[in-house]
């Protein structure tokens, strides 16, 4: 499946239970997290999102999960009746999005018991392990032979190139964990256990039933059973498990190689060669941040550095030469994937909600295993602007990409989509962030990593901590931190220092700041200390009593951030930070298109310490912040003075579908004309029969002239997805005007909208609508790549006309470009003129 995500479940490497506890994470794991439930949020961010999770997002995803339950119920169905009854449809995945939305569900039990989730939870579980054979294999289409060959293989196991049966599973493994931590049920774990030794069985030992005996002894397409398979290590202590996921690692690129191209070249699923030997990110970019988080995390556990060069080299790739400032990957839409270096376009670009979730993923089981500070940083700008932006602020709308510039009638967020791996990931991270904000040693450092108001419970060794946040953060970088043993105790408080508070916004290679930040300053019960840097974390080692302080204070100047000139889509503009935020600019803050807008040259560090912050009251966000810029606006009669307002990224597309914009231009070049404003409309108005969601009637009215009759570049109206059906546009002159000509630019993409079969123009009489006669040298033709321009056989005045146009196939649509209308009266005002 080209777009999921695998379970991001971070927080639980060291979760404890009642099996195999002493077992479950081996000392060579010198670092791990904090639970997640043992951190209680009390921030503007993460908090509200955890609430509205219980409130409206977890239900709003069980309700869109629904199709998948019904495929388990009728595959139990069928198993009980011996192979009878109805089939469910085919399809490869849509089970892995209920078992993330379980997943989520089962975490929000473990911080908050909810008596009625655990009952619906149960009755799904029950669902689900009847689904499974008495072998233990769970793959619905195959056990229904309800299977499309060319997605699924024609058998078992034969085309797990495609097939995803092993990546539900992995996601199955993950949710299975999760409950029983919650819960203690094993109902579910008995499943994924059962279908985890059926794997092994199959894959690396050989089933007479599968394969003709022989072990299949492939790596799958879609990386995740790794990551659930060291789930299921850390939990039942079964070393097991830890060496099968060692082994799917180390079998890719070794027992097979695809060679055909798109996703079926090697590098798509990272099977170009094996992993310790891979330099490079490549290929899809969720499957690739599986796959290596999966190495990192093998390593750690192993106490090996298997995978050590490989990942070291993969990292310097991706923050080097391969990541967005919004710490978003996949550049690429046709792959959803990596591209080559520098090739990171604002508009015209993908980063897939999954694939920066995959980054944070990657990037913390990266700190866990090398203990710097500057893979979190990378973990929190994913976080903060291209997961969140992920996600509406009413908790129930998505998106899929998140570009990092937008025209007008831009793609609407999303309640669902048809693969749903974004909004089941979400519905995961959101209540785990608190799972990312501290983690300890081996009994003698504990280390902050993200900064917000919370209050922790930790242990280190046998002494327990409670650690108190207090702060504004991400908005303010004032941070004070309470601490509590419950006795003095002596260790070592590493805080993070940011790579946004120093010379640029994230560690790489691509952006820097034009100026630096200042310096960040650290009291300890008011008093100032002198503290080790040690991987860029302040360590302050002393001992330490119930009650003492620390205040962090982080400079948080507004930024403008270059990128290096290798990248052309950023080359003469910049884009403004604050903290750890990415802003942006929307049309509904700033009067118009945002495209429009530029900076006449880079803003001075004077000019950016005068810049206007302030809090943003038209959304439901807690202390949401704006800022105010001085620049300059491009208009057709000239450039006058202009105020930018920005908001975070994160909340952009929640008010409207106007035009957003991230970098902007410093030069007049490359800033562009408002085709929307009054002064360059060419009439009143303009309606029609019907109108494509991501285009606008105001494109017939726009003072633009098309390339070509595919020509994308510019605003355009189409009826998609009216197929066959007669549409029209009505244009409104104002008042009575007399008709000289009439032209149509149409477009027609090739595919669905193409040139009309038929078109008329018409004017009002009484209540219907006249075809008007034409020169009877003129015609109805309907061209490419021209105006298709007609004149009236007599005077005709008129206020409004309409363009009548019939697709010239029943599978087709309509759509226009521009158009001209010459009257009299402009063609005298053009005589006076000269």
């Amino acid at each position: 499946m080209a777009r999921c995500l695998a379970a991001i479940v971070l927080a639980l490497l060291c979760s404890t239970s009642a099996r195999g506890e002493t077992d479950r994470v081996p000392a060579e794991q010198a670092i791990r997290m904090v639970p997640f439930h043992q951190v209680d949020m009390m921030d503007q961010i993460w908090a509200p999102r955890t609430r509205q999770l219980v409130s409206r997002t977890l239900p709003h995803a069980f309700k869109n999960t629904e199709g998948a339950l019904e495929s388990l119920r009728l595959c139990a169905n069928y198993l009980e009746h011996g192979g009878q009854g109805p089939a469910p449809p085919p399809h490869r995945f849509r089970t892995s999005d209920l078992y993330k939305v379980m997943e989520g569900a089962a975490l929000m039990i473990q911080a908050e018991p909810n008596p009625g989730v655990e009952a619906m939870m149960d009755r799904i579980i029950d669902i689900i392990s009847r689904a499974q054979q008495d072998d233990g294999y769970l793959y619905v289409a195959h056990i229904t032979k309800s299977i499309n060959e060319r997605e699924m293989g024609h058998r078992p196991y034969s085309y797990v190139i495609h097939s995803h049966e092993l990546y539900n599973m992995g996601h199955l493994y993950e949710a299975s964990v999760a409950y029983a931590q919650a819960t203690g049920k094993t109902t579910l774990l008995d499943v994924a256990e059962k279908n985890a030794q059926h794997v092994e069985r199959v894959f690396f030992e050989g089933d007479p039933n599968y394969n003709d005996g022989k072990p299949v002894n492939q790596a799958p397409g879609h990386e995740e059973i790794e990551l659930g398979l060291v789930k299921l290590y850390l939990y039942t202590g079964k070393h097991q498990y830890l060496e099968m996921a060692k082994r799917f690692l180390d079998i890719r690129g070794e027992t097979f190689v695809p060679d055909g191209e798109g996703t079926n070249s090697p590098q798509y699923a990272q099977q170009h060669m094996p992993v310790a030997q891979q330099t490079e990110a490549v290929g899809h970019a969720v499957r690739a941040c599986y796959l290596y988080a999966a190495m990192a995390e093998v390593d750690s556990l192993m106490g090996t550095d298997d995978y050590g060069p490989a990942l070291d080299s993969i990292w310097h790739s991706i923050v080097d030469t391969k990541m967005h400032l919004s710490g978003g990957l996949g550049a690429v839409p046709h792959i959803e994937g990596f591209g080559p270096e520098y090739e990171l376009p604002n508009k015209e670009t993908y980063l897939e909600t999954c694939a920066a979730v995959g980054n944070v993923l990657f990037n913390l089981r990266m700190f866990l295993k090398h203990g710097d500070a500057q893979y979190v940083d990378v973990a929190e700008v994913a976080l903060y602007n291209n997961c969140l932006a992920g996600i509406g602020v009413d908790g129930t709308s998505f998106f899929y990409p998140n570009p990092l510039e937008a025209e007008a009638g831009h793609a609407p967020r999303s309640g669902w989509f048809g693969t749903a791996c974004c909004p089941s990931n979400l519905a995961r991270l959101i209540p785990q962030v608190a799972g990312y904000t501290y983690a300890t040693d081996n009994h003698h450092r504990v280390y902050c990593l993200l900064y917000g108001s919370n209050q922790g419970e930790l242990a280190l060794g046998e002494r327990k901590i409670r650690l108190t946040q207090q702060t504004g953060y991400p908005y303010d970088g004032n941070i004070e931190l309470k601490i509590t043993p419950e006795e003095p105790t002596e260790f070592e408080l590493a805080l993070r220092i940011p790579t946004w508070a120093g010379e640029k916004f994230v560690p790489g290679e691509l952006y820097h700041y034009q100026t630096s930040s200042g310096a960040w300053q650290l009291e300890v019960n008011g008093q100032p200390v002198e503290a080790e840097m040690d991987r860029g974390f302040a360590v302050v080692k002393r001992t330490w009593s119930p009650g003492d302080k620390v205040q962090l204070t982080l400079p948080m100047p507004v930024h403008a951030n270059r990128c290096i000139p290798d990248v052309k889509a950023n080359r003469d503009r910049i884009a403004i930070t604050r903290g750890p935020l990415v802003y942006s600019a929307e049309e509904i803050d700033n009067g118009g298109a945002v495209q429009r807008l530029f900076f006449d040259e880079a803003p001075t560090p004077a000019q950016l310490r005068k810049a206007k912050v302030g809090t943003i009251n038209q959304m439901p966000l807690t202390g949401l912040t704006e800022i105010a810029l001085p620049v300059k606006e491009k208009r057709s009669d000239g450039v006058q003075d202009a105020t930018l307002t920005l908001i975070p990224y994160f909340a952009w597309s929640n008010r409207d579908r106007g035009s957003m914009i991230t970098w902007i231009p410093t030069t007049k070049d490359l800033a562009e004309i408002d085709a929307t404003a009054p002064e360059n409309l060419k009439f009143a108005g303009a309606t029609a029969s019907h109108t494509f969601d991501m285009d606008t009637v105001e494109a017939v009215r726009m003072k633009h002239t098309p390339k070509s009759s595919a020509d994308e570049s510019i605003r355009r109206w189409t009826s998609w997805p009216q197929k066959g059906e007669t549409q029209w546009v009505e244009i409104d002159l104002g008042d009575e005007r007399t008709i000289g000509s009439l032209g149509v630019y149409f477009y027609d993409d090739g595919g669905g909208v193409q040139l009309p079969g038929d078109w008329y123009l018409a004017v009002p009489q009484g209540s219907r609508w006249q075809r008007v006669a034409i020169y009877n040298t003129d015609e109805y033709s309907s061209l490419a790549d021209t105006y298709n321009t007609v004149h009236p056989a007599k005077p005709l005045v008129t206020r409004r006309v309409r363009i009548f146009m019939t697709p010239h196939r029943r599978d087709t649509s309509v759509g226009i470009l521009s158009v001209n209308i010459e009257t009299q009266e402009s063609q005298r005002a053009a005589t006076t003129r000269q």
